[in-house]
């Protein structure tokens, strides 16, 4: 440990997904990522609207839920595993879908459609998260089953041209994805090798001087979701150790957020009082919550 031991932040569960929506089935999400074991959910991809509601995807069921306090509504199933989700300008859901690649999902019909499915006809590995830039770009990651035996996993950027950049291809498994508050750096969670990776971003898509910005322990599971806050400060899922990490603009760690439910943290948000950091713990189906101290 390089620096004084995080002080520890506690959780609270908000809610819960009800019991009418659980479905404890084997499924072939959960022949591939869970041993053969049913799960009858399993949360990522939390995002909040203009009004403040939460979304979050349930990955092996290929749902999407609108949270308004206890209220859980369903508003799209289809034929996919959604991870990544963000809610475009005109509010439309944009998901990285791990079988479907980029598909928009309209929150009030449910239909949905496929914005990029190939590249070159090429399939993608398996995509896992996303983010948007104020350019009207998607920057997502391509993580399929890469890791340390295989550091092949990519980022991408799709503009609104249509334009594709593949800005990394050697990632052990890259993971989450989020930009700096300038939106200048990109920084991705590369869960194999239990680091986050920072990288300039240019419009010539050059990638040069790739960073490893923060390390998580090494465990079971690496890094996860990401989130930046108003003061650059980088909140990292950790589902290996149960909690987020909360770093600095500098790479310095400040806090852990402890689960105060089970330990498969996978993703997280701030909410708009900058404060209030939620997050999908995925055990137990639950949303956390969190108030974090000021920079």
């Amino acid at each position: 440990m390089w620096f004084t031991p995080p002080r520890e932040l506690a959780t609270r569960v908000l809610t819960r997904m009800p019991e009418q929506h659980r479905r404890l089935q084997r499924t072939e999400w959960a022949d591939a990522n869970r041993a053969g074991q049913p799960v009858d959910c399993f949360l990522e991809g939390p995002c909040l609207d203009a009004a403040g509601r939460l979304y979050v995807v349930d990955i092996p069921y290929g749902r999407i839920f609108r949270i308004e306090g206890d209220t859980w509504a369903q508003l799209a199933e289809y034929d996919g595993w959604p991870n990544g989700l963000k809610i475009l300008p005109n509010g439309m859901l944009l998901a990285a879908d791990y079988r479907r690649g980029l598909v928009r999902i309209d929150p009030a019909s449910g239909a949905t459609s496929p914005l990029l499915q190939t590249v070159m006809s090429e399939s993608f590995k398996g995509l896992n998260d996303l983010t948007l830039h104020r350019d009207g770009s998607v920057l997502f990651t391509d993580q399929g089953q890469t890791g340390l035996q295989d550091p092949s996993g990519r980022v991408w950027r799709l503009h609104p041209d249509g334009r594709l950049d593949r800005l990394l291809a050697t990632g052990p498994s890259p993971n989450g994805i989020v930009l700096d508050i300038g939106q200048t750096h990109a920084y991705v969670a590369m869960t194999r090798s239990c680091e986050v990776w920072r990288f300039l971003l240019r419009n010539d898509a050059v990638v040069a001087k790739a960073q490893c910005f923060a390390r998580v322990p090494a465990g079971r599971s690496g890094p996860d979701g990401l989130a930046m806050d108003a003061a650059d400060r980088l909140y990292i899922c950790n589902p290996g150790h149960g909690c987020v990490w909360v770093i600095d603009p500098h790479g310095v760690l400040l806090y852990r957020i402890v689960s105060c439910a089970g330990r498969m943290v996978t993703n997280c948000v701030i909410a708009g009082d900058g404060r209030t950091v939620l997050m999908t713990e995925s055990e137990s189906g639950s949303i956390l919550a969190c108030e974090v101290p000021a920079a």
